[in-house]
């Protein structure tokens, strides 16, 4: 494995994890919760890139739920987060790496791995911080996993269809326009 693909992945998940812990520093909850703009996933638009973009993505998810381990107290619960969130950047970043070639096509990936994946467990890891109904309404957590499954599909995959889109996107169209990304981009044949 090369030294500079290795320290891509390293820039990539260090950015990721510290992009998403500024967000709940000074956004508060909306890198986590039920209703989520994580504006750290706007780099999946590096897997358009750079294949390194996949380890890298997937480990800055999983250091920065760590970190929401131990400053939120989730506890335990948190490691749901950590596998299936960072699951979920994985299979996003794989399949925009994938269908780079279509670049508004591959940002759709993260949009739809989150808005399946997350909300399959979400309602778990509320229940356990202190939400015990859907937000918004008044609908209980306990016995009704299919609503709050339906409501996480919506919020998560809105929130990250916004990230990808209005932010993602013009990130990596910025990116292209780099002396630097467009040897890469030829050097990988996929010059655009």
């Amino acid at each position: 494995m090369k030294s500079t693909y290795i320290a891509r992945a390293g820039v990539i998940a260090a950015t990721y994890a510290a992009c998403t812990l500024v967000t709940m520093l000074f956004l508060g909850n909306l890198a986590w919760g039920p209703i989520q703009f994580r504006i750290s996933e706007a780099l999946c638009a590096l897997a358009l890139v750079t294949p390194a973009a996949i380890p890298g993505l997937t480990l800055g998810c999983a250091i920065a739920n760590v970190a929401n381990i131990v400053l939120s107290g989730t506890g335990a619960l948190g490691l749901l987060d950590v596998v299936f969130g960072s699951l979920a950047t994985f299979l996003g970043a794989l399949f925009t790496w994938k269908m780079r070639s279509h670049p508004l096509v591959a940002l759709a990936g993260p949009v739809l791995a989150n808005a399946l994946i997350v909300p399959a467990y979400l309602p778990i890891l509320l229940a356990g911080v202190g939400f015990y109904t859907i937000p918004f309404t008044s609908i209980a957590l306990d016995g009704s996993w299919p609503l709050m499954y339906l409501f996480g599909l919506v919020t998560t995959g809105i929130g990250e269809a916004t990230i990808m889109y209005v932010l993602g996107y013009p990130l990596y169209r910025s990116l292209t326009k780099s002396a630097f990304i467009k040897r890469e981009l030829a050097e990988m044949g996929t010059n655009r």
